[in-house]
């Protein structure tokens, strides 16, 4: 009987454990890093690659003429339109490389937004514009 109570408070033990473990990587999962906030930090002049992943939720085949943007306030760049023909089911990325215009302001921000056929979405991804300057002290003196 006494190896029995052990048993089944051991096993209650170690259930307890593996729950708050469960537990505690779902809310770190669920957690947003900075490395996942959707900003990219580019500087004027710099160059960036964007990769979409589309699916075609459909029934038949379709085609799109597909093409994005990053719109700001106080600069905007545009990609050159691709077209997409998938099958019902079918999935394909598309890639598209750009630079930040070189007069673009430092600290603006453009949003990522996807054109097709007569449609958009904005997706949840900026690119923030940052100084490419640094300042480094190569000498001092004190007499």
């Amino acid at each position: 009987m006494r190896k029995i109570a052990l048993l089944s408070s051991t096993l209650a033990a170690i259930i307890v454990l593996v729950s708050f473990s469960a537990v505690g990587l779902d809310n770190q999962a669920l957690a947003c890093k900075p490395s996942c906030s959707g900003i990219v930090d580019k500087a004027p002049c710099e160059s960036f690659k964007v990769k979409i992943a589309f699916k075609n939720t459909g029934k038949t085949e379709g085609t799109w003429s597909i093409n994005i943007a990053f719109e700001g306030e106080s600069w905007s760049w545009s990609g050159t339109a691709q077209w997409l023909t998938l099958k019902p089911c079918k999935t394909k990325t598309l890639t598209w490389e750009g630079t930040v215009p070189c007069d673009a302001p430092v600290d603006s921000l453009a949003r990522l937004i996807v054109y097709y056929n007569d449609s958009f979405t904005p997706l949840n991804w900026w690119i923030h514009v940052v100084s490419n300057a640094e300042l480094t002290i190569t000498s001092s003196s004190v007499e």
